[in-house]
């Protein structure tokens, strides 16, 4: 069996097959949704398939970003599909924790510099068990109404702190993720008695299903609580909207526990890496 490039007719059955993966295909999914197969914008993806069902899928965007879904697949198989990605460029991978580091190994990248590359524990909510936090004094407000100086030193720092940009790369990267979430409406800010505190979002975002990304508190203001707070108030949001399932993945055992304290459950493991020469190719 061997990998095809997908086309239009296969659409339908490469959502259907993420869709029973959803909680680590959450970005390819997204993607697939908002911007097409093989359309013109960064995250378009183009995809190969295994099988006519298909039994496995293997993607990369336009900006360089691989995003595999293959449970089982063979090592052998899996060489094959790198192979149908080199001389692209190479912004990172995202994949659930096993198969992304039988990609890392098989594809030789293991020692390619990196911002980030992480294993992370995944978490999934049905919305029908969110827990909410006290929301005395707090509001929830969309990214645009705040003062954009204060969500891109946000962002800025988020991107030095989380994903070790340097800062020259960080601040241009923050006011270009700031200007898309606010296209998107995205993300959210959390005000207590007015004042901004934190910020949340989804990253990815379905009808019925949403992955929560970006979650940033200040230094100064860490242990407080905000953080579960806001992202509480946004899958609220969502839930009245129709939304009836949250997934997200923890950078830190401090974040695990909020996000358990408002009714996270664990599932999985997921692997970010975001390497730091995205123009070198695969």
């Amino acid at each position: 069996m061997t990998w095809q490039l997908a086309q239009t007719a296969d659409v339908s059955k490469i959502d259907s097959f993420l869709s029973r993966h959803i909680q680590t295909s959450m970005f390819p999914l997204a993607n697939l949704r908002d911007y097409g197969l093989c359309g013109p914008r960064p995250r378009a993806v183009n995809f190969w398939v295994l099988g006519n069902e298909p039994r496995a899928v293997f993607g990369i965007t336009n900006e360089g970003m691989v995003l595999p879904q293959c449970p089982d697949c063979s090592d052998q198989e899996l060489a094959d599909a790198i192979a149908l990605i080199r001389g692209r460029k190479l912004f990172g991978l995202a994949a659930e924790a096993v198969q992304a580091r039988r990609i890392m190994r098989l594809a030789g990248w293991e020692g390619r510099p990196a911002t980030l590359n992480s294993d992370e524990p995944g978490f999934s909510l049905d919305l029908e068990q969110l827990v909410l936090p006290d929301t005395k004094g707090a509001e929830l407000v969309p990214l645009g109404e705040v003062d954009r100086a204060i969500t891109e030193g946000w962002r800025e720092s988020y991107l030095i702190e989380a994903m070790d940009f340097t800062p020259d790369r960080a601040r241009k990267q923050a006011g270009e993720d700031c200007l898309a979430y606010t296209a998107r409406d995205s993300h959210r800010v959390l005000l207590i008695d007015g004042r901004p505190v934190a910020m949340t979002g989804f990253n990815a975002r379905l009808p019925e299903i949403v992955q929560i990304g970006g979650v940033y508190t200040p230094p100064n203001l860490r242990g407080r609580g905000y953080a579960r707070l806001a992202v509480a108030l946004h899958l609220l949001e969502a839930r009245n909207a129709g939304v009836t399932r949250s997934v997200l993945f923890a950078a830190s055992d401090s974040a695990a526990r909020a996000y358990i304290g408002i009714g996270f459950q664990p599932a999985g493991q997921y692997s970010l890496i975001l390497f730091t020469n995205p123009e070198d190719t695969a």
